[in-house]
């Protein structure tokens, strides 16, 4: 039961919060996304605010400064399932959508299309295969980095209502222990962090709703991640402030399983918890550590958020990220702020 408290105007703020945090840290690691540690700091030095992919960038090439990926595209798709569907998220609908999406970014000439876990789902949903095992090998962070409007649109205040909300945008792609409980400690630091939590608070409460959460889907066998969770925060809390993105890299890790750039996620949440680090620079050690970065500093976004409120956001970053996506995140914002009041 959420012991959390905070006034409806503070939720809409903390709401907004995550879901811009969300689309500028995916902005803030664009550029950088898929590469190394060693050809971040020579192309780039170090990110400290948002710049444009180069040419050879080998997902995004030549994207402007400011613009959004995958993560925040299919978070929003995900947040216009929930709100059709006041609150749930019809398998087959969802597969569809995903693969309009994955055709608009080839019309777009993009090199942005669904992961590794989620194509595969989708090639067995075309073939015929059903929904509760199209998602059996999904153990990639594809569900994690999309699952934001489920923390907004749920609270923890009946947590197996919580799991199941989050089962529900797991289940077409990603229906497996670590698929789950990855997404569900994402969701659960976002709802907290609405629900008034700071953010330490919203971090345990995320590293509890992963354990609930490797209850449900098909086990696979990996580090379970509220337990990496917990270990990468102590790990980096003994780290110098100058080492802790080396250790990221070298012993968390950065790729897309789900127990690398998750836990990266929670452990540079955690990091700016201790020294009181502000989101830009959070964002920036994100997007300059290697690896899977977008999905990384777009995790870490909306954690940020929805613990500091829209208003500690850079104003003048996100409004780069509005004007070059064309993006306007605050409808969906209270439509699923709404969904969350009618479920108490």
């Amino acid at each position: 039961m959420s012991t959390f408290n905070s006034s409806l105007t503070e939720r809409a703020e903390r709401a907004r919060g995550a879901f811009y945090g969300l689309a500028l840290g995916d902005a803030f690691g664009m550029p950088t996304q898929s590469l190394s540690r060693a050809q971040i700091a020579a192309q780039f030095g170090r990110i400290d605010t948002l710049v444009d992919a180069f040419p050879d960038q080998p997902i995004a090439p030549n994207l402007r400064a400011g613009s959004i990926t995958d993560d925040t595209e299919q978070a929003v798709l995900v947040g216009e399932l929930l709100v059709a569907g006041s609150g749930t998220i019809e398998p087959r609908a969802f597969a569809e959508r995903l693969i309009e999406w994955e055709a608009s970014m080839k019309a777009r000439g993009s090199l942005d299309l669904l992961g590794p876990s989620t194509k595969r789902a989708i090639q067995m949903i075309v073939d015929g295969e059903g929904p509760d095992v199209s998602g059996r090998f999904g153990t990639t962070n594809g569900a994690a980095m999309r699952v934001t409007p489920v923390g907004i649109a749920t609270s923890l205040a009946d947590p197996d209502a919580f799991v199941d909300a989050v089962v529900q945008s797991c289940r077409v792609t990603h229906n497996t222990t670590l698929g789950i409980s990855s997404a569900a400690a994402v969701a659960a630091a976002v709802s907290a962090g609405i629900d008034g939590a700071s953010l330490d608070e919203a971090l345990d409460a995320g590293a509890a709703f992963a354990d609930r959460g490797e209850t449900r889907g098909f086990w696979i066998a990996g580090g379970r991640i509220g337990e990496r969770i917990r270990w990468a925060r102590e790990l980096i809390a003994q780290c110098p402030a100058d080492a802790v993105e080396q250790k990221l890299y070298d012993v968390v890790g950065t790729s897309v399983a789900s127990q690398e750039s998750v836990v990266a996620a929670f452990a540079l949440a955690s990091d700016a918890a201790r020294r009181g680090t502000g989101i830009a620079a959070s964002l920036g050690t994100a997007a300059s550590l290697g690896g899977d970065t977008d999905t990384i500093a777009a995790m870490l976004g909306a954690m940020l958020g929805a613990c500091a409120g829209y208003r500690a956001l850079p104003q003048d970053l996100v409004d780069i990220v509005r004007r070059v996506n064309g993006l306007d995140l605050d409808p969906l914002v209270d439509q699923l702020l709404a969904l969350r009041a009618r479920r108490g």
